[in-house]
């Protein structure tokens, strides 16, 4: 076997230097970004004519006092912030009692093994040596779940400080022209996007090497102990994407139903009483919850690639490049994507609407291009020709540019099932604007309508899962599979920028609306909106897709680690788990939309108060109390995001404990085949109805012009099908993808507990 040409030094300097690298382009993009004032300038405008714009004010051509406008969103942002943080700060008091309770768990189960001894024992997959005490892997766990934890948290916390600094910055760009709000939004994305991707890889990288200076040359132990990284910000993406869900779409159900339908005033207009919670929700939601959900992804299926490969002959033979590559694919993503970004905000320039949607999804097919030839050079120096693979209880002989091609099917499957995701939810193309069509008659063909074009989406992202699940196997066992993952992921960077960029554009128009201004500027910040709907849906379908090849490599290494020879259907014990476990998904999915339906009720009955007993709220005399709203969503959130939480983290330690390896088996199975489904039609559905409605509101064809304007009955009708998809598509579908990883990265953790000691029922 010939050595990597990557020298080890050099592994060393590449991966911390491009996480820095990635820190401090977030920062620069940061501090463009600010140089937009929230402040009136006195000076009138400033003479700055990049990209050949004029910088005219909309404002003053109509002849609007520009200084008023300003403070008024600047007032407007505040409030939105003000909010956010709050609930945040709510979240994650509960969310930290869970967690300081959930490490002591682990470490009580997995110091148990060995009934705490503090003796050497032998390594579980090379009887001949000696490894260290499963009362260290216990410590080491807990600690690197907490690293993990508290990283995915700051993630999110990091994500929503951005987006709520960018929203009213974005507005006031958008009355020079569509091209300059364009840019701040992006550009605000993009410090979420490089900050996350950047601090995963840096945290993660030199977790590794501190745990190095006590494990030494036991790296199966070493990276056993890392896989609590995984766990903690999973664990922790949970109750982000549930409680923020919850949070976004009780308001806005709430915003909507009377507001719209009810008393037909336009979205986000101030005289709505859960306008500001329905902008805050957008924060906690899309931004935060997003943030630590991709987290999760990125560092579980580095944890599951990790894991595999420390017992294979990167691990036995202790080669720190190869064992590291998982680490260098992601190093080499955070570069590409700094690339990709310059095409967005510096190389090319947009002057029109319709320029929007085309420079965003080029985002994603220049990152996958560029990144396929990064993974080619990534994969000649650090890997040797030719390697083995522990594929369960044998190794498997790999080469080099077997391993380059998992990556890239797993990349470009991601693109595949993004541009898929987008045929289905995006305006332009027929299936949504038969949805559009199918509200002439009403609310109950449009939901029929909707629901079938979200289970046909789910087609051919399964088709693009399995084929990359077969080739990546096929090739290199399960860490084909991990790196596959991780080819996904790498270019985590641009899919968040994108991501993050939805609502971004989306609180813009709202404090636009807010502070009333022309209807012109509302125009700019609504076509920004509908390109950011439709990319939120792409970022839903990549979360999905990511979450499913993830689970599996991580299901492969939890199979090795509980010492399973054979996972087979046909015992009852196995096909027990199978059932039960294809019914979880469907059990939390209740759940979550049970409780935006709960929440949302509470929500519609105080903006109803609120517009039947307050004095002149309807001639917009006097304000709405925003703040009973912003209560009544973050109350409904925090209680309700503890029991589908249960659910997701009880149901591996209950069925592990009680029935042993092979039943949790059959569950992670069974969770993986239908939560997978379930997840893609939820969020495709969703989308599509939002983008019916945006499409008949929106006017821009002959045939949008014939279901509207605002107002009409198909336009009812349309706003009725957005209000069913709302839980489905920002609740229910991102928060399955979760429950898919982290019962999977939970078992693996605590894999070493339920071989000893699992299966109490079947002992008796």
């Amino acid at each position: 076997m010939v050595a990597a040409l990557l020298s080890d030094l050099a592994t060393e300097i590449i991966i911390p230097v491009c996480a820095v690298i990635g820190i401090l382009f977030s920062l620069i993009q940061w501090a463009l970004v600010s140089r937009v004032k929230l402040t009136p300038d006195r000076n009138g405008p400033s003479p700055n004519n990049k990209n050949g714009f004029n910088d005219s004010l909309i404002e003053e051509e109509e002849g609007v006092n520009d200084h008023n406008v300003v403070a008024k969103c600047a007032e407007i942002q505040n409030a939105i912030s003000e909010g956010a943080t709050s609930f945040l700060f709510t979240e994650y008091q509960y969310v930290g009692i869970f967690m300081v309770v959930f490490a002591i768990l682990i470490f009580l189960f997995l110091g148990s093994v060995e009934g705490f001894s503090t003796k050497t024992q032998q390594c579980t997959y090379d009887v001949h040596r000696m490894c260290k005490p499963a009362l260290a892997t216990a410590l080491f766990s807990t600690v690197s779940f907490l690293l993990g934890a508290i990283t995915s948290v700051l993630s999110g916390f990091l994500g929503m400080k951005i987006a709520t600094y960018a929203n009213a910055r974005t507005t006031l760009e958008a009355r020079k022209s569509v091209g300059k709000a364009f840019i701040i939004a992006f550009r605000s994305g993009a410090v979420m996007g490089f900050l996350l991707a950047a601090n995963g890889l840096l945290v993660l990288y030199l977790t590794i090497n501190l745990f190095k200076l006590y494990y030494g040359d036991d790296w199966e132990g070493l990276f056993e102990a890392i896989t609590g990284y995984g766990l903690g910000g999973s664990s922790m993406a949970l109750f982000g994407r549930v409680g923020g869900g919850i949070y976004t779409k009780a308001a806005d159900v709430g915003a909507d139903l009377v507001g719209k339908v009810e008393r037909n005033i336009p979205e986000d207009d101030p005289r709505n009483p859960a306008v500001i919670a329905d902008n805050v929700g957008d924060n906690v939601g899309d931004i935060a919850g997003m943030g630590s959900d991709l987290f999760g992804s990125y560092a579980e299926s580095s944890c599951a690639a990790l894991v595999v490969a420390s017992i294979s002959s990167f691990g036995i033979n202790h080669e720190f490049t190869a064992m590291c590559y998982p680490l260098l694919v992601s190093s080499i993503g955070i570069i590409v994507c700094l690339i990709t970004t310059l095409f967005a905000t510096d190389f090319y320039e947009i002057k029109a609407v319709k320029d929007i949607e085309p420079s965003l999804k080029n985002q994603l097919i220049i990152s996958t291009v560029l990144m396929t030839i990064g993974i080619a050079i990534v994969s000649f120096i650090a890997l040797p020709s030719s390697f083995t693979i522990y594929n369960f209880g044998v190794q498997k002989v790999v080469h080099n540019w077997q391993l380059f091609l998992c990556v890239c099917v797993g990349l470009w499957a991601g693109l595949i099932i993004g541009f898929v995701t987008e045929y289905y939810t995006s305006n332009a193309y027929s299936p949504v604007q038969d949805v559009a069509d199918s509200c002439r008659t009403g609310a109950a063909t449009n939901v029929i309508f909707g629901l079938a074009l979200g289970y046909k989406s789910v087609i051919i992202p399964i088709f693009a899962i399995a084929i990359s699940i077969f080739v990546s196997f096929s090739f290199a066992a399960m860490y084909g599979i991990a790196v596959a993952a991780l080819g996904m992921l790498s270019t985590i960077a641009t899919g968040l920028a994108i991501d993050a960029y939805g609502p971004i554009s989306d609180n813009a128009g709202g404090i636009a609306e807010m502070a009333g201004m022309s209807h012109r500027i509302r125009e700019r910040t609504d076509a920004l909106d509908a390109a950011g709907n439709t990319t939120a849906a792409i970022g839903k379908g990549f979360a999905i897709g990511s979450a499913a090849l993830v689970s599996l490599a991580l299901f492969g290494a939890f199979v090795s680690r509980a010492g399973i020879q054979v996972v087979d259907v046909l015992t009852p014990k196995v096909f027990i788990g199978l059932i039960v476990g294809a019914m979880l998904p469907y059990w939390f999915s209740a759940m979550t939309m049970k409780s935006v339906g709960s929440a949302a009720l509470k929500m519609v009955e105080e903006v109803r108060r609120q517009f039947n007993t307050i004095p002149g709220l309807m001639e917009g005399l006097t304000k709405p109390d925003y703040a009973t709203c912003v209560k009544i969503s973050t109350d409904a959130s925090i209680k309700e995001m503890i029991p589908p939480g249960a659910l997701v983290m009880l149901t591996p330690l209950i069925v592990g404990t009680f029935f042993g390896v092979e039943t949790l088996s059959g569950v992670l199975a069974g969770s993986l085949v239908s939560g997978v489904q379930v997840a893609i039609s939820a969020s495709n559905t969703g989308g599509a109805w939002d983008n019916a409605k945006k499409y008949i509101e929106a006017g821009a064809s002959e045939h949008a012009r014939t279901l509207g304007p605002k107002g009409s009955e198909p336009h009812k009708a349309a706003v009725i099908g957005d209000t069913i998809g709302d839980p489905l598509k920002d609740t229910s579908g991102p928060s399955l993808n979760i429950l898919i990883k982290l019962m999977a990265v939970e078992s693996l953790v605590f894999a070493p507990f339920f071989a000893a000691h699992g299966g109490l029922l079947f002992k008796l």
